[in-house]
C-alpha cells in the first residue's frame, strides 16, 4: 500500500533534528573517496529513517545512501533515501543540507519530501497534486531568457580525474546565462528550481537517491525534468539532469549539445 506524504515529511523531519542536533560539533568523518566522505550522523538518519519504514511498510524495497539495498517484495514500492545531501557543507559547518525521501512504484516517483532542517524548510509533492513549500503551492520562475537566468550545478566525485567533469558545461553556461551558482545538495538545488529561486538546474553522475524527490517537485511545480539528451529519467543509472522551467529548457538543451 502506497504510503501519505504525512508519513514521509514525519521521516524526513525525524532524520532532520537529528542533522542539526549534530550540526557544528565534531564529527567521526570517513573517506568513500578523495573527496567523498561520511559522518557518523549519516548513518545515524538512515538508520532512522529505515527502521521507520521496515516498521510501517515491512515488505517494501529500500535503497539508502549509506547502507545499500534492502530488498522486499517484487510488487512492492520502492523508497530512495539520502539522509544527509550535502554532506561536504555539513562536515565543513556550511547549513545548506538536506534530507531527500522519495517513494516510486514500479520505477515512477510517486511521493517526495526534501527537508532543510536548518531553514526548516519542508518540500513536498505527490504526483498530481502539486508540489509545496510547507503549506504554500510552489510554482517554477516564468523566466524565460537564458541570459536572465540564475543557474546552478554541482561537479562529479571524481572531477580531479574524470573527462567528464561539468566544467565545459559549466564555462558555457556562465557565459550564456545571469549568472551559475553551485550550492552543495543536489536535492536542494530541484527544490529552489521548484520554488523558482532557481531557474534551472543540470548536474552529471548523481544517484538516484540525489534527485528522486526533487525531480518529482520539479515536474509538479510545471517544470521540465529530463537527462542530458533531453529524454525522461527512469530509476537506472546512469543519472544526469536538466531541470528547469518549461520555456529554459530548449535552451538549456542547446548549451549543452554546443558543450
Amino acid at each position: 500500500m502506497q504510503p501519505r506524504i504525512d508519513e514521509l515529511i514525519r521521516l524526513a523531519k525525524g532524520a532532520g533534528k537529528i542533522l542539526k542536533d549534530g550540526f557544528g560539533k565534531q564529527h567521526d568523518i570517513k573517506m568513500k573517496g578523495v573527496i567523498d566522505l561520511v559522518t557518523e550522523v549519516d548513518k545515524q538518519a538512515e538508520d532512522h529513517i529505515i527502521t521507520k519504514i521496515r516498521n510501517m511498510h515491512p515488505g517494501d524495497m529500500i535503497t539508502g545512501e549509506e547502507s545499500g539495498t534492502h530488498n522486499g517484495s517484487s510488487t512492492a514500492g520502492q523508497w530512495l533515501v539520502d539522509p544527509l545531501d550535502g554532506t561536504l557543507n555539513y562536515a565543513h559547518g556550511l547549513p545548506i543540507f538536506s534530507v531527500s525521501i522519495a517513494y516510486a512504484q514500479k520505477g515512477q516517483v510517486m511521493l517526495g519530501v526534501v527537508y532543510d532542517p536548518m531553514q526548516d524548510e519542508c518540500f513536498s509533492a505527490v504526483r498530481g497534486q502539486g508540489a509545496f513549500l510547507n503549506e504554500r503551492r510552489l510554482q517554477v520562475s516564468a523566466v524565460d531568457k537564458l541570459v536572465g537566468a540564475m543557474l546552478c550545478t554541482g561537479f562529479p566525485y571524481d572531477v580531479h580525474t574524470t573527462e567528464e567533469n561539468n566544467l565545459n558545461y559549466f564555462s558555457h553556461f556562465v557565459r550564456k546565462s545571469q549568472a551559475v551558482r553551485r550550492l552543495g545538495s543536489a536535492a536542494l538545488d530541484l527544490c529552489y528550481v521548484a520554488a523558482g529561486r532557481l531557474d534551472g538546474f543540470w548536474e552529471l553522475q548523481l544517484n538516484a537517491w540525489d534527485i528522486a524527490a526533487g525531480m518529482l517537485l520539479v515536474e509538479e511545480a510545471g517544470g521540465v525534468v529530463t537527462d542530458m539528451f533531453g529524454k525522461p529519467i527512469v530509476l537506472e543509472p546512469p543519472y544526469s539532469i536538466v531541470a528547469s522551467t518549461p520555456a529554459l529548457h530548449p535552451q538549456m538543451m542547446e548549451v549543452i549539445a554546443e558543450s
